[in-house]
C-alpha cells in the first residue's frame, strides 16, 4: 500500500485547534456574562470558567500599563483642534494671475477674479459691437463697445474658448485681462490661496 503523506505544519494545525477551541470557550464565557443577572453570582460564573482566572488577575495586575497604553499621540493639526488654537495669521497672497498667448501680445496676463461673472478685455485688445449695460462695483453704469464670442484663450498647451465684454477703460499693461468665473469653470481652475498657486486642467 502507498505510504501516506504526513500533513506539513502540524504544529501549525495543532495551534489553529486550540485557538478555535479558545474562541469556543470565550464565547461561552460572554454568554454566560450575557445571562447574568441577580440570582447569580460573579463568583459563581468564575467557577464555570477557570481558565480565565489568570487572566484577570494578569489584568488587575497590569492596570497602571493599561492606562499607558490609553495615551495615544496626535499630529499637529489635531492638537490644534482638540486645543481650539488659532491657526497662523497671514498675509494676503497677492493677485493670482494667468499668462496668456495672444498673437501680437507679449508676456499677456490675465487676473483671475472669482469676484466677476464676466471675463473682461479692452478695447484695445479686441473689437465687436454689441449693445450691453454693465453695473459697475461702485454703482456706476458703463457701456460696453461689445462682445468678442468664442475667443480661444491659449495658456501653455492649452486651448480654452471664452466670451470677453468690451469695454473701452484704461488698462493696467502688466495683465490688461479680466478672467471670471466663466473661466475659470470651463478651466477646472483649482486655486490653492496658501500656496499662492492656480491651476487649470483640460478635459482631454
Amino acid at each position: 500500500p502507498k505510504a501516506k503523506a504526513n500533513l506539513p505544519y502540524p504544529s501549525r494545525l495543532q495551534k489553529e485547534k486550540l485557538r478555535e477551541k479558545d474562541d469556543i470557550l470565550a464565547a461561552k464565557f460572554m454568554k454566560i456574562f450575557q445571562d447574568l443577572h441577580f440570582e447569580l453570582s460573579f463568583a459563581d460564573t468564575l467557577i464555570h470558567m477557570p481558565k480565565f482566572a489568570p487572566m484577570f488577575k494578569k489584568v488587575l495586575n497590569n492596570k497602571d500599563k493599561l492606562i499607558e497604553l490609553t495615551k495615544t499621540p496626535i499630529n499637529e493639526n489635531c492638537s490644534a483642534v482638540v486645543l481650539k488654537k488659532l491657526p497662523d495669521k497671514l498675509g494676503n497672497p497677492g493677485r493670482f494671475l494667468i499668462p496668456c498667448d495672444f498673437t501680437g501680445l507679449d508676456n499677456c496676463l490675465a487676473l483671475a477674479n472669482l469676484g466677476v461673472s464676466i471675463n473682461l478685455m479692452p478695447l484695445s485688445i479686441w473689437k465687436k459691437l454689441r449693445q450691453m449695460v454693465l453695473e459697475l462695483a461702485d454703482r456706476t453704469i458703463s457701456k460696453p463697445t461689445g462682445v468678442a464670442e468664442n475667443v480661444f484663450v491659449k495658456v501653455g498647451k492649452f486651448y480654452f474658448p471664452a466670451d470677453f465684454i468690451i469695454l473701452d477703460f484704461v488698462a493696467d499693461p502688466r495683465d490688461p485681462l479680466i478672467l471670471g468665473r466663466p473661466f475659470l469653470s470651463i478651466a477646472h481652475a483649482l486655486i490653492d490661496v496658501y500656496e499662492g498657486e492656480i491651476t487649470l486642467r483640460h478635459d482631454d
